[in-house]
């Protein structure tokens, strides 16, 4: 559970005006120095490395993103873009081709996304909770539907199958 002190830290308008131009700066240059290790928003929330394709440069792009994992392996991630009113980039290049890959303590997974129906977003609050606990403050804040995704490990082709 998130500490009630960190959660109104992180919805402050200060910190929601600093916070999406600096954080994922941040988290992207440490992963790559550490060559995936490390990830400082992991220590306040379950954080991925999204790896995707852009809808129109088509150029391989990096995003960190707060995520659920569940246990039967698939992740939950939420494009809140901190409460901003347009949806994140990521989550448009997914709409355009949901193949991507999850980068997560030093592994990385082959991923297929899916975005969740209204009803299906119901039914995973509590995961979508577990991965912003500000979700709800977002939302308002955002004014608009915002978009969830199920991320899906690919299976792994088997070296030993030949054509």
């Amino acid at each position: 559970m998130t500490h009630p002190l960190f959660v109104r830290f992180a919805t402050s308008r200060a910190v929601l005006r600093i916070a999406p131009h600096v954080l994922p700066r941040c988290d992207l240059f440490l992963h790559r120095l550490t060559r995936g290790r490390l990830l400082p928003s992991r220590l306040v929330l379950d954080t991925i490395v999204l790896g995707t394709i852009g809808h129109r440069s088509g150029i391989p792009r990096a995003t960190p993103l707060a995520a659920h994992r569940a246990a039967d392996g698939t992740w939950l991630v939420v494009g809140s873009n901190f409460g901003r009113p347009h949806h994140p980039a990521w989550s448009t290049n997914l709409l355009h081709r949901p193949e991507a890959t999850v980068t997560a303590r030093g592994r990385s997974w082959q991923v297929s996304a899916r975005q969740l129906t209204a009803h299906e977003k119901e039914q995973q609050r509590h995961r979508i909770l577990l991965a912003i606990p500000f979700y709800d403050t977002y939302a308002a804040r955002a004014g608009r539907d915002i978009r969830v995704f199920c991320l899906t490990p690919r299976p792994r082709p088997d070296p030993n199958d030949r054509p």
